[in-house]
């Protein structure tokens, strides 16, 4: 294998010590960043081995300069290399980008606290408790706390002196219980930080102490003989360890730890993150990596840790890991765990991170269906000569058999896809004998007649199953209805696939390959066969009738009533008599077995 220019300018001097490297292009765009445990042999790596991964070929060979800096340790490189990611966003490498703003419980600095939600980090003295990674948590976190402890919402000055001169009145937040009243000293400030308190430690995690002094509140109730009051308190205790029970997945001993769990594909990394207290699960954040080139998974991890335990503002000193990896901090522990309940916290993260993996493959798919639909309809519009996008389209048929039971039938697309609940069924009324351009002017007339009734959209393209005659046909009814050029209409030959146009002789050819033929010949294919389906089953339905009539006793009515009951000739052939006697009279019942029994 010849060597890259680029690795044999910088060879001589690649220490084997850690740090962290980047590649240029010829123009000086920073392609890649990347750290090192051992600088010499990483890059080395890059232009002496052979790559798989079509991408990773493509920056090699793109690599016309290489540089790198030394540094003290592992952990060094791992957060200088994600600090010249985020700043510099190569091109190659997997994206760390993050520009969330993400929620947090704001404990005011002021006397009588509100708590609430807020996105923003004023310095004022006020505790900010977070950040939270679902903003629905926060919400449903805040109207558990204010269902335990009535704070107020108001902004109102709460200085000593305002509420010793009266100043205030209680609202109506007092009157429905949400608030206890401190504006008029229906509560005291020790009072009201005691419960500031407790929420501080519920948001923490920490449930021991604020059940103690639930307990202890209860039992001083009940001393004092006030019984609504320790039935209040009771309640609350109650929807206390209902919301711990919804959090405590583990041992409570196991707290202030961090874990990741890591699954990946082809073009990306998935990782799940959960922050446990107490054995709560106070935290949840799911990370999708979009990989440029062939990544270990051993070199991303590092990263989306480094990078969410910035964003959360994590001090855990211990991180729950699936595999080994290099990440050095002074004081944190790495744990890879193989039995008890830090492995089962480890695969419910992994079985997460699945879950998020499987909807983000939906969403694509969706996504890439979406995107390949609206070229479908762009192809359509293109050939079709439309002025807008195809997203409705309907198609007409007919089907006699020597003018016998004349129908038709009409199939809607939409989004170039069969909409089956504006499929529609219809018996030719007007014509007599088999006469498929009169009975084409009749069923688009009476279709479009109908929707502009109900005033209805229209399609944006109709597509006639037949040559010039069942157009100029079709286009004569829009014409009566005034709403010729209003849509668009074509005609299609089966025998060529011959496409129409009204007013032009000649007709047009689209390439067999195109996906707008593909659709307009499913169109075809589906309204011929729903004609033909419902025309069978009136020739069908027409025979029983004839072979019934026959039976003596038994009228049109009887008919009627027979073969709704019992839906075909081989069933009404094989009832009793009794099951016959149920619609019909005895002596019929017995005139319809004894036929059969006799045929």
């Amino acid at each position: 294998m010849p060597q890259h220019p680029a690795y044999e300018a910088i060879k001589p001097y690649l220490p084997e010590e850690p740090g962290v490297y980047r590649f240029f292009s010829k123009d000086g765009e920073v392609l890649y960043v990347g750290k090192a445990k051992n600088l010499k042999r990483r890059v080395a790596s890059y232009f002496t081995k052979t790559h798989e991964h079509r991408r990773t070929k493509m920056l090699v060979r793109n690599i016309y300069e290489a540089r790198f800096t030394v540094v003290d340790t592992e952990q060094e490189a791992l957060l200088l290399e994600s600090a010249l990611i985020k700043k510099l966003q190569p091109r190659y490498n997997i994206l760390l980008k993050d520009d969330k703003s993400y929620p947090y419980i704001c404990i005011k600095k002021e006397r009588f606290p509100r708590v609430f939600l807020t996105r923003k980090l004023i310095r004022d003295g006020s505790e900010y408790l977070g950040p939270f990674t679902s903003v629905r948590r926060v919400q449903s976190l805040l109207e558990f706390l204010e269902n335990m402890y009535p704070l107020r919402t108001c902004n109102l000055k709460l200085s000593k002196e305002n509420i010793e001169k009266g100043k205030f009145k209680a609202c109506l937040e007092f009157h429905i219980g949400n608030c206890k009243a401190p504006c008029v000293a229906n509560q005291t400030e020790a009072e009201y930080n005691e419960d500031i308190r407790q929420i501080k430690n519920i948001l923490k995690g920490n449930f021991a102490p604020v059940k103690r002094a639930l307990q202890a509140q209860i039992d001083e109730a009940a001393e004092n003989l006030e019984f609504e009051k320790a039935h209040i308190l009771k309640q609350r205790f109650g929807m206390l360890q209902a919301h711990q029970s919804k959090n405590t997945v583990v041992n409570p001993k196991i707290n202030n730890v961090d874990v990741f769990a890591f699954t990946e594909d082809e073009r990306s990394a998935y990782v799940s993150f959960f922050k446990v207290v107490n054995g709560s699960i106070i935290q949840v954040k799911m990370v999708e990596v979009n990989k440029k080139i062939e990544e270990e998974k051993e070199n991303i991890l590092p990263l989306v840790i480094l990078q969410i335990r910035e964003q959360l503002q994590s001090n855990s000193k211990e991180i729950i890991v699936p595999f080994e990896i290099d990440f050095e901090e002074k004081g944190i522990k790495l744990t890879i765990p193989d039995t008890g309940d830090k492995k089962k916290l480890l695969e419910l993260a992994f079985k997460n991170a699945l879950y998020y993996k499987k909807q983000r493959d939906a969403q694509k798919a969706e996504k890439n269906a979406s995107q390949k639909q609206f070229e479908i309809l762009n192809q359509i519009k293109k050939d079709f000569r439309l002025k807008e996008l195809p997203r409705h389209i309907e198609c007409f048929d007919n089907s006699n058999f020597q003018g016998s039971y004349p129908v038709a039938s009409m199939v809607c697309f939409r989004d170039a896809k069969p909409y089956k609940k504006d499929y529609r069924h219809y018996k030719i009324k007007t014509v007599v004998g088999p006469d498929d351009f009169a009975s084409m002017t009749e069923v688009v007339g009476r279709r479009y007649k109908r929707l502009l009734e109900e005033d209805k959209s229209l399609p944006q393209l109709i597509v006639i199953d037949g040559g010039k005659g069942q157009l100029s046909a079709s286009v004569k009814a829009l014409k009566a209805l005034g709403i010729y050029g209003k849509v668009a209409i074509v005609g299609i030959a089966k025998k060529l696939e011959e496409i129409y146009f009204p007013g032009d002789s000649l007709p047009m050819y689209i390439d067999k390959k195109s996906q707008s033929l593909r659709v307009v010949q499913h169109l075809r294919n589906e309204a011929h066969r729903f004609a033909i389906t419902f025309h069978r089953n009136l020739r069908s339905k027409g025979t029983f009738q004839s072979e019934l009539e026959k039976i003596p006793g038994i009228g049109k009515v009887s008919v009627t009533k027979l073969l709704s009951h019992f839906k075909s000739i081989k069933s009404i052939s094989e009832a009793s008599i009794t099951d016959l006697h149920q619609i019909l009279s005895l002596k019929q019942a017995k005139s319809v077995k004894a036929y059969f029994e006799k045929e």
